[in-house]
């Protein structure tokens, strides 16, 4: 029985897969990229290749909402054409037929968790890159607002004990792609010697390995906290790590951070102490880990809604599917909103729609099995 239903459910997960995949990718990529390639001259090598790079980020949603079709069509005709009722009466309870469909789906679980932490960040991370490389101009293409780096030093107590301090911190306003703009640096690295630094400009010199800042004043600081001397200039050097270059270059969006990648930037969000893209990120890594299971939570509910006795061929089906891919996706970005606007917490406003799935499928499974 479990081999039967595995090779009935099969073709028809493929077929999701290929058709949302088809779907989703028209919509999200397909239009735009002809649209850069008709305005803006972009190659079309380029634009297939960002167009496959593309591929990944899309099937991580077409798997739960394959998931959900394939077990909703394939129970469904099961159900339409007796088969279900047969296998009742030879003894098989309705849990053990939707276990099938549960242990498939936890694999797809599987698959997609892959997707999303391993394959697709990176891949959407690469296909951002490509295009902005093939599109560039003397305008840059991206700018980056706030960049904030400190740096800490550990120093030994009388006790023993360590204690970790601010040695230096690095802001700038923003980052056009060449300069930071409107900087001010901290400088507690020297014993004796603090300095502040405050400049209209900087940029990377890559062949001295140095900063190039321009236009600014720098203030010593004696140890009893007192200004030692001001020093104004228009062009000075100092060696700092190109650190903050690469934590601004390397910005990467949402939907290009595996959750590893994403905790490392929740630790530089709460360093810059941006209440609101502190509670986006830690929203948006609950999501990143709730949203695979919604594969096992779609496979119950498809399999336990085809088990109601009905006669609904594949284009009701399919229409049942879209419903309840719409409804779980209207509840996702509610529940999301409530947690950034700090109503829900972010683990309640991720896990919530998942719970609300899980619920609604173990009601419609005991319905089923107490006819």
């Amino acid at each position: 029985m479990d081999r039967y239903l595995a090779m009935q459910l099969l073709p028809l997960f493929l077929f999701g897969v290929g058709a949302f995949t088809s779907v989703v990718l028209a919509i999200d990529s397909l239009f735009e990229l002809l649209r850069k390639v008709v305005e803006s001259g972009l190659p079309i090598n380029i634009a297939l290749k960002v167009f496959v790079l593309k591929l990944p980020y899309v099937m991580v949603y077409s798997f739960p909402m394959s998931t959900l079709l394939a077990t909703l069509m394939t129970y469904s005709k099961l159900s339409s054409e007796s088969e279900l009722i047969a296998l009742r009466g030879c003894g098989v309870s309705v849990y053990r037929m939707v276990l099938t469909a549960v242990l498939l789906s936890s694999l797809v679980t599987g698959m997609t968790y892959i997707f999303n932490e391993q394959i697709a960040p990176a891949a959407n991370y690469e296909a951002t890159r490509t295009l902005e490389q093939a599109l560039k101009s003397d305008k840059p293409s991206f700018k980056q607002q706030n960049i904030y780096y400190p740096e800490y030093r550990e120093i030994k107590e009388k006790d023993g004990s360590t204690t970790k301090i601010l040695s230096r911190l690095f802001y700038a306003d923003q980052f056009d792609g060449k300069q930071m703009q409107g900087l001010t640096i901290i400088d507690r690295s020297r014993e004796g010697l603090n300095q502040i630094l405050v400049s209209e400009s900087a940029q990377w010199n890559a062949s001295q390995k140095v900063w190039d800042f321009y236009n600014g004043t720098i203030y010593l600081v004696a140890p009893d906290r007192s200004y030692r001397n001001i020093l104004r200039f228009e062009h000075q050097q100092l060696q700092l790590p190109r650190t903050p270059l690469n934590l601004a270059e390397n910005s990467r969006d949402y939907g290009e951070m595996n959750i590893s990648q994403a905790l490392q930037q929740l630790e530089v969000e709460r360093l810059a102490g941006n209440p609101q893209k502190i509670r986006k990120l830690e929203v948006r890594i609950q999501q990143k880990i709730a949203f695979p299971f919604v594969c096992i939570i779609f496979g119950l509910v498809g399999s336990a809604m085809g088990t109601i006795p009905q006669r609904t061929g594949r284009g009701t089906s399919f229409g049942i599917s879209v419903i309840v891919i719409f409804s779980y996706y209207l509840l996702l970005s509610v529940s999301g909103a409530l947690a950034q606007a700090d109503i829900l917490s972010p683990l309640i406003g991720a896990w919530l729609p998942n719970l609300f799935g899980l619920v609604t499928g173990l009601f419609l499974l005991m319905r089923v099995a107490q006819r």
